[in-house]
């Protein structure tokens, strides 16, 4: 699934590439000349244009040169590994020509720090660079094109990574949205198009860092200067220009596919040094109910950017007629149906601006409400979550469960990624362990349920949850504090430029079972304490670490403290900062709670006896195995979520591996699906990942017999029972 050679690598494969191609009017297609590979040309496509991509999620074509402009979204790699390859960075790309873009063989200016090793997965070492300059060698078993690739063009625009990035793209994650590119049309009659000032500018967007940024285009085809654009809305989709010459802008909003009240088409008219239009905000105290359905109008929030005065017109039934001019009027609708109530509002120069809201009258939109798992609970990648939610609709009646879908979105930093879904009222679902994105990466479930009454209408509701552990960074708010790069930190980055009362805050979190929390830091400064606390900077304490002088930025250490006094609704998280003197304190790299699911001590099975670690041996791959119960380090399971630990290390899946009969040894913790384990009613203990049970091989009780993975039995017989501390 993560071969990138059979995909973006493959000269045979439409995937990771851009086609071009001319449809025919019989709906067939023909090829163009001056693709990448001649028709005929054996192992290859001929619809590929361009090729070497991982995900070239938007691009344009500028129609007055045919040049192709596309973002690129990179992998998540938190830091650059010289055995592997570098961090992970995005791109803008401009192609003039057909031509190969280095994925997955390099990436960025393709230097020699942007390309990747060899990378043997078996033995899990890495080899010597790839051949980008003269054309990288795919030779992937899956491969089915071309043994040698043409050579690897460099990034027009890199940002994110090590290095490189342009200071006016700011920080955050990295979401390259490709834009248009502005032509002025000195015939076009619109008194708002853009000037010619414009012509020739490609209008780059940002979906998570939320910006488009006007770029100049050189002669030469190089990035020129990178302007400003007083972009207002939140996460840029998408960006077209239109025949009147206005910028039209498709903002995603802040939800993950709920479409939630920020999502919207803006529209840029230039004007100019004149008068500029208003802005009109119209929302109502209902959207749908039953006739007669009395309906209180707002304009609040609209304004007029030279602060002059505004007069207001509402259109309540979308049939073109002035209804009201009051500024928040009220409207009964006695008909049943849809309308689209129109706000129209002018300045003192009689500029309009419009908004609109939906009304149905008739049919009650349902009320969906998640009631587990809850907004902010702690969770592990691996965890098996039950879920439960309750729909209600005056117009249904008793609610059809078939009918009402949960469904699992894996958040990642600004978007995220629907991976499956249940239909019912209650269910479990069993979060699959991420191998795509980096284990620092900003990822976080979130449940999604959804529900379309009998009328047609939808709802969603979502529970946000959060992983156990978190990277300090990924804070949503801070106060004083700076990021800072360090190649030591987990994720290549920490939190630091701390000082006695800064802080970073969490949004978020429902904290009533954690117990402990440990926190990775290091100090080449004073040292002092770090706090949770919850609801604001200033609320109450729930737990509190000292962090001790390291003696580097870059040396860490892991501190835990107990959590005690936690409220036990959903909240906000608020890591708070206390020392003494003016220097930087310390830094903080992440923290982990552990949770009341947690227990330590013996596991035990069959007969009575005991998960044992054999001759209490701590090396990667020692046997685990049944044994008469003696109270010993061997026989100490320390259960936190998930996993099991003893001796400092996890019991494990070898290899990964689903087959009966894989071996169950010990191995250093890595936070991969062969590390989790999850209890059930029936009393076995399952690996989420293969699906199959802790089993006691042939049934035996005696001393030193193995334990194995093995396909789970119902009803479940005594060798895959265990009690859990």
């Amino acid at each position: 699934a993560y071969d990138a050679q059979r995909s973006a690598g493959n000269t045979n494969d439409l995937r990771g590439k851009i086609l071009r191609i001319k449809v025919n009017a019989n709906g067939t297609y023909s090829i163009p000349s001056g693709n990448l590979f001649a028709p005929g040309t054996a192992n290859t496509r001929p619809e590929i244009y361009a090729m070497g991509f991982r995900n070239p999620f938007r691009m344009s074509v500028d129609k007055a040169t045919g040049i192709v402009y596309v973002g690129d979204y990179g992998p998540d790699a938190g830091t650059t590994n010289a055995n592997r390859g570098p961090s992970g960075q995005v791109e803008f790309n401009r192609i003039t020509s057909p031509g190969n873009y280095g994925w997955p063989y390099c990436t960025g200016s393709n230097t020699s720090t942007e390309i990747y090793n060899e990378w043997d997965f078996a033995a899990g070492t890495g080899g010597a660079k790839y051949n980008c300059a003269g054309g990288p060698t795919n030779n992937s078993f899956r491969n089915t094109g071309l043994g040698t690739l043409p050579a690897a063009r460099p990034a027009w625009i890199k940002y994110g990574g090590d290095s490189g990035s342009p200071t006016e793209f700011g920080g955050g994650s990295e979401s390259p949205m490709g834009g248009p590119v502005y032509r002025y049309d000195a015939a076009n009659p619109s008194a708002t198009k853009w000037p010619a000032a414009f012509n020739g500018m490609f209008f780059a967007g940002e979906f998570g860092r939320g910006w488009i940024k006007p770029i100049v285009v050189n002669s030469d085809g190089t990035r020129g200067a990178i302007d400003t654009f007083p972009w207002g809305g939140k996460q840029v989709m998408d960006m077209q220009f239109g025949p009147d010459g206005a910028l039209y802008v498709l903002d995603y909003g802040t939800g993950y596919f709920n479409g939630d009240a920020n999502s919207a088409l803006y529209r840029y008219d230039y004007v100019g040094g004149g008068n500029r239009a208003p802005t009109a905000v119209a929302s109502a105290n209902k959207t749908s109910g039953a006739a007669p359905l009395a309906v209180t109008f707002s304009s609040a929030g609209s304004s007029d950017p030279e602060g002059g005065p505004l007069t207001y017109s509402w259109d309540f039934d979308g049939n073109g007629t002035q209804d009201s001019t009051a500024a928040n009027p009220s409207y009964t609708y006695n008909t049943n149906g849809n309308y689209t109530a129109t706000l129209t509002v002018r300045d003192n120069q009689n500029a309009p601006a419009t908004s609109s809201v939906l009304i149905s009258v008739g049919n009650t939109a349902p009320t969906v409400v998640v009631n587990a798992p809850a907004k902010g609970q702690l969770v592990s990648f691996g965890d098996s979550v039950p879920w439960s939610v309750t729909v209600t609709d005056p117009e249904d009646g008793t609610i059809d469960c078939s009918k009402v879908t949960m469904t699992y979105v894996l958040g990642h930093d600004q978007h995220a990624h629907q991976i499956t879904s249940q239909n019912g009222c209650t269910g479990t679902i069993t979060i699959p362990v991420d191998g795509e994105h980096d284990d620092a990466a900003n990822i976080f479930p979130i449940f999604d349920a959804q529900y379309t009454d009998k009328g047609g209408l939808t709802v969603h509701a979502q529970n946000i949850l959060q992983p156990r552990k978190r990277q300090a960074e990924h804070f949503k708010t801070s106060s004083g504090i700076n990021t800072f790069t360090k190649t030591t930190a987990e994720g290549g980055k920490t939190v630091g430029d701390i000082n006695n009362g800064d802080w970073i805050q969490f949004d978020p979190y429902k904290l009533n079972n954690a117990t402990s929390v440990a926190v990775r830091a290091s100090s080449g400064g004073t040292g002092g304490t770090v706090q949770f606390r919850t609801g604001s900077a200033t609320g109450p304490i729930i737990g509190s670490a000292t962090i001790p002088v390291t003696g580097s930025w870059e040396t860490f250490t892991t501190v835990t403290a107990p959590i005690s006094g936690a409220p036990a609704g959903t909240t906000s998280l608020f890591v708070t900062f206390a020392g003494t003197g003016t220097a930087a304190l310390f830094d903080v790299d992440s923290f982990t709670f552990t949770t009341s699911s947690s227990g330590i001590g013996p596991v035990k099975g069959l007969a009575g006896k005991c998960l044992d670690v054999r001759s209490a041996a701590t090396a990667d791959g020692t046997q685990i195995q049944l044994y008469t119960c003696n109270g010993t380090n061997a026989q100490t399971w320390t259960r936190n979520g998930q996993t099991l630990q003893s001796l400092g290390k996890c019991l494990d899946v070898s290899g990964g591996g689903s087959a009966d009969g894989t071996k169950i040894q010990l191995w250093t913790c890595n936070g991969s699906g062969a590390q989790n384990w999850a209890p059930n009613a029936d009393g076995t203990l399952r690996n989420p990942q293969s699906g199959k049970c802790l089993d006691v091989s042939g049934n035996n009780s005696a001393d030193s017999t193995v334990v194995h993975l093995w396909t789970c039995v119902s009803p479940a017989p005594a060798n895959q029972k265990w009690t859990l501390p």
